[in-house]
């Protein structure tokens, strides 16, 4: 008999619970929604926070994760399990080319959506490439100390950022530091599932504190909780139509290779968990990732890609049953459709929200550089050392190219580099001894 396109969702036997829940397997309902409430939980952070970085709708970025995870299932027909959220291979670039300050919604969110959208595209050739002719040609572009340069750099990059954000005053400066204490006291000091959600805890611990400091004490700008009371509990979110101009397009278009690799290492990580190979489904996924990036484009929302936050949780959980993330997604569209809950976001103070992004890339950048401990890199092999050399400082100094009317920031130009710079150094095997 002909396999069906989803599982069938085998209900797990009661004598199995509390261990291994499989991809075509499910737990009780109640245990699923919980499970499903966790999962919107641990992607809540990063999800919130990159589209606030962006100046872009946190509100509508949460409704597009649930709408992308939706498309993301279809496409994989189930078979593969991963949340969608905003991506932070964008920030960097969307910031370049909208010029955004850093402060309330960015005014050039259109010409942003239009970049991301061609990012889509690209991403989306990239799928149907691979579900032609598989990914070999990928694991030869992208070896892992290409991988893990390209990772480190997003991190180098967004430094600057980051650290301009907090400088604004004193008070900024050390309520930005404050941050970084609280998350990394979470980090280090608590257990399970609240070391987990590190960076949320850190920042709802910064937030009573600066709430403390400046509405209690008087230090500071106070937080304006007005703007809550005022908000609906329930309205449509906010959608914004791009405009496709040449320049961001060109620009935010080669961060498909970025998402290539997370994707791809993403699949290879829940392979090794599920003990399931995947890797047929590996051309799907970058299409089901592609389309949901262009869905998004299209509605205001930011890029997006799987999130490891969420392959955390299962490996802690081991429960990789992917109707789990249906309902996680599901919950993500409710959460979209309340202004209170967008209002709530938006009361964030900008000095917390620096001291998280502070973290944050540099947990980026340190992640580039476990890619290379994991895989063990060889860098006595110089080919290595001079590409990871020279991608980190193009990435971290934001080293710019022009050609004509196409340009590339610091990050794309770091990208394209390691990739071609491997490429060029890669030696010739050698030859026997000749008769």
């Amino acid at each position: 008999m002909a396999a069906s396109y989803f599982p069938r969702w085998r209900r797990q036997p009661a004598a199995a619970e509390g261990g291994i829940v499989g991809i075509d397997e499910r737990l009780g309902w109640p245990q699923m929604v919980a499970m499903g409430v966790q999962h919107v939980v641990a992607m809540f952070g990063s999800t919130v926070l990159a589209p606030l970085l962006m100046g872009f709708d946190p509100n509508l970025c949460i409704f597009m994760s649930g709408i992308g995870t939706l498309l993301f299932f279809v496409l994989v027909g189930g078979r593969v399990p991963s949340y969608l959220g905003s991506s932070f291979a964008f920030i960097g670039l969307v910031i370049a080319v909208t010029g955004y300050g850093g402060h309330g919604l960015n005014a050039n969110i259109p010409v942003a959506l239009g970049g991301i959208i061609a990012c889509g595209v690209a991403y989306g050739v990239i799928g149907l490439i691979v579900s032609a002719v598989g990914t070999r040609w990928i694991e030869t572009l992208m070896p892992p100390v290409v991988t893990g340069a390209i990772v480190c750099v997003i991190g180098l990059n967004l430094a600057p950022i980051a650290v301009h954000g907090v400088s604004g005053s004193n008070f900024d400066s050390w309520m930005a530091l404050v941050t970084v204490l609280c998350v990394g006291a979470v980090a280090v000091f608590a257990r399970g599932m609240l070391q987990r959600l590190l960076i949320l805890i850190g920042l709802l611990l910064a937030y009573v504190i600066y709430a403390i400091v400046t509405n209690g004490l008087g230090m500071g700008k106070p937080i304006d909780f007005s703007i809550v009371a005022n908000a609906a509990w329930f309205g449509m979110p906010h959608f914004t139509s791009p405009v496709f101009d040449p320049h961001a397009m060109a620009l935010l278009a080669p961060i498909a290779v970025i998402l290539v690799a997370e994707n791809l290492g993403h699949i290879k990580a829940v392979s090794a968990m599920t003990g399931q190979n995947l890797d047929r489904y590996i051309g799907r996924a970058f299409l089901g990732d592609a389309l949901a990036t262009i869905v998004s484009g299209f509605a205001g929302g930011t890029g997006v890609t799987t999130y490891a936050e969420n392959i955390g949780v299962m490996a802690v959980t081991k429960i990789y049953s992917t109707l789990v993330f249906v309902i996680a997604a599901l919950i993500a569209l409710v959460l979209g459709f309340s202004p209170k809950f967008g209002a709530v976001i938006q009361t964030i103070p900008g000095p917390v929200l620096g001291g998280v992004s502070i973290v944050v890339f540099g947990l980026i950048a340190v992640t580039g550089a476990r890619i290379w401990v994991v895989n063990k890199v060889d860098f006595s092999d110089n080919r290595n050392l001079i590409v990871a050399a020279v991608t980190l400082v193009l990435g971290a100094g934001d080293f710019s190219l022009k050609l004509g009317g196409f340009g590339l920031g610091g990050i794309g130009t770091a990208t394209f580099g390691a990739i071609i710079l491997y490429a060029l150094l890669r030696r010739k095997p050698a030859q026997g001894p000749v008769a």
